[in-house]
């Protein structure tokens, strides 16, 4: 009876301990360097978004957004969005970050047209839409929130600044509620 429990002890033992490695290596498991994300908020607003990121050892990244204008009431028409964050989290690419970034946008502008008639001094304007392409840098700060298995959750906010002579549309918004997958 004595080596019968001794015999149960001693396999509850090791199969208990064997549970514990097994837990702590899948919750330390890598999960892959590459990213895609979809970005909810922009989707709504009328600009689905769709991110790729490659991600480094020591917890720094690089990426792309590419993001097309569906709604008539936007004024973003496309964007693709080049970035480069530094992560502070203790997981890999994970936890608060900082990312620079610059853009290539296409934007509808407006060109004014005045007229008169001088003999009833009636005055009017009318527009005409064009798409013009748009460069620019910028800065946005964020938080991502990855699970164990490889699950991403991403909240951020920034604002870039264009260059050029046209100055009806001064910046580009980044924002962000995105969720995606660590492959």
């Amino acid at each position: 009876m004595k080596k019968s429990l001794l015999t149960l002890s001693v396999i509850f033992l090791a199969v208990t301990a064997f549970c514990q490695t097994e837990s702590k290596q899948t919750e330390t498991k890598d999960t892959g360097n590459n990213e895609i994300k979809i970005n909810l908020l922009s989707a709504i607003i009328g600009m689905p978004e769709i991110t790729y990121e490659r991600l480094f050892k020591d917890n720094t990244a690089v990426g792309l957004s590419a993001l097309v204008g569906i709604d008539d009431d936007v004024d973003y028409k496309f964007g693709v969005i080049p970035h480069f964050r530094i992560y502070f989290g203790n997981k890999k690419a994970s936890g608060f970050f900082i990312e620079a970034n610059a853009a290539v946008m296409g934007i509808d502008s407006y060109e004014y047209i005045y007229y008169s008639d001088n003999s009833t001094y009636w005055y009017g304007s009318s527009s005409k839409s064009k798409t013009s392409t748009r460069f620019g840098l910028g800065a946005a700060a964020g938080g991502k929130f990855l699970t164990k298995n490889g699950f991403i959750g991403e909240l951020y906010g920034g604002v870039g600044r264009f260059f050029g002579k046209n100055r009806e549309i001064e910046a580009y918004p980044r924002v962000g509620i995105s969720i995606g997958k660590r492959f």
